[in-house]
């Protein structure tokens, strides 16, 4: 039995309910560009961990390490971080056109 760790804590998203989008007096954006900033974060979270299981397959084939599980895992940790982020941009993207769709 194959037991693999599911710690996702480098790419948690979490709504904040207190951050909104405040212009204040200089016209500068502090809510949404916050936003956007931890969207890049979780962006790079995500490639990280790609690249982290690319090379853990990579040294598995060359047969620096004989360890499956580790492999395993991170490769499943990838493409758990990979199919959360195509959520997020799904939903961003339903978000957009719902907005365009709007009457004016």
């Amino acid at each position: 039995m194959i037991n693999i760790n599911t710690d996702y804590n480098s790419i948690q998203f979490q709504p904040s309910t207190t951050d909104r989008t405040t212009v204040n007096k200089t016209g500068g954006e502090s809510g949404f560009g916050q936003q956007i900033a931890k969207l890049g974060q979780a962006l790079a979270s995500v490639d990280d961990l790609q690249k982290a299981a690319d090379a853990s397959v990579v040294d598995l084939l060359a047969g620096k390490t004989t360890d499956i599980t580790s492999v395993v895992s991170a490769v499943a940790k990838a493409d758990m971080g990979f199919k959360l982020l195509v959520g997020v941009r799904n939903k961003l993207i339903e978000a957009y056109k719902q907005t365009m769709n709007m009457p004016l």
